[in-house]
């Protein structure tokens, strides 16, 4: 697979994107408000809850980690992750890869541990390609690895320039599909990314990120120890699927709001009278999406 067949310094950066200016000027930052000021003072409806039957539960020894899916840009690798989890096809498997501040990887690394409902390799979605182009919370900055970037429905993206070949991108927390040389390689071997990996973008699948637990990945062991269970799995679980032990539920910020909107203002120029050199500038993996825990 590739991320533990070989080093992922050996893949090659996108090049020859072109990039969207800032087409606008600084806002008046006596406007902006604090981003800790825009995320309390949220309405309600700027709070949107998640699908429980959209988020696994992977529990780990430092912890659980709840992670939200995306089936609107990889229905297939959602699909088959939730039928994988349903089997119980990681439970006893463990995270047999950590590479500080790149990926997480858990899954078989013998490979020969066969699913009974999912499937070992899929069709790679990198990208989702519409008729139409797909309407996105803009950015508006400069990006090295996309001609456009924003949110979509929760999730940080990318977009080519006419906005029809959209993609999730490889922030903090983004959950994604290992695989081999073949771009249909992939479907059991997952990596959570410890920090951002643009140049991963459009290489493999991304199809979900962190909601919750994220210092529970960064806590896991880097090395084997002797006698020690090597960052064991316990179990993958849909959330929906064990209500009746975990009600667990969450909210995150609608990304198409007036309010986010905002916030990613308020990254681009911190209103803080300690900030003197405000830039009017930020990147879409600068920009946190909230999220609450309602139980």
């Amino acid at each position: 697979m590739l991320l533990r067949a070989f080093g992922l310094t050996a893949c090659v950066l996108l090049a020859g994107c072109s990039s969207t200016q800032n087409t606008g000027s600084a806002p008046n930052k006596s406007e902006v408000r604090s981003p800790s000021t825009i995320i309390s003072s949220a309405s309600a409806d700027v709070w949107q809850q998640v699908n429980n039957d959209d988020v696994l539960r992977i529990d780990l020894p430092t912890g659980r980690v709840y992670v939200q899916l995306n089936p609107q840009l990889a229905p297939g690798h959602v699909d088959n992750i939730k039928k994988l989890a349903r089997e119980g096809f990681y439970d006893g498997l463990n995270v047999y890869r950590f590479v500080e501040s790149f990926v997480a990887q858990g899954g078989d690394q013998t490979g020969e541990k066969q699913p009974t409902q999912g499937s070992k390799g899929i069709a790679g979605e990198m990208f989702l390609t519409t008729e139409s182009p797909l309407e996105i919370t803009p950015i508006n900055a400069v990006d090295g690895y996309a001609d456009k970037t924003g949110f979509l429905n929760g999730f940080a993206v990318a977009q080519n320039s006419d906005g029809k070949k959209t993609w999730m991108t490889h922030c903090t927390g983004t959950f994604a599909m290992a695989r081999g040389n073949e771009i249909d390689s992939g479907g059991t071997e997952f990596y959570i990314t410890l920090a951002p990996q643009r140049y991963l973008d459009k290489n493999t699948t991304v199809f979900g990120r962190v909601l919750e637990g994220m210092e529970h990945a960064q806590r896991l062991l880097r090395t084997p120890v002797e006698g020690q269970p090597f960052n064991p799995i316990s179990q993958v679980r849909v959330l929906s699927d064990i209500a009746s032990e975990d009600n667990s539920a969450f909210t995150v910020f609608d990304t198409s709001s007036e309010d986010f909107k905002e916030l990613i203002e308020s990254r681009k120029n911190r209103p803080s009278e300690w900030f003197i050199d405000k830039p009017n500038h930020t990147d879409v993996c600068s920009v946190s999406i909230p999220t609450k825990r309602l139980n």
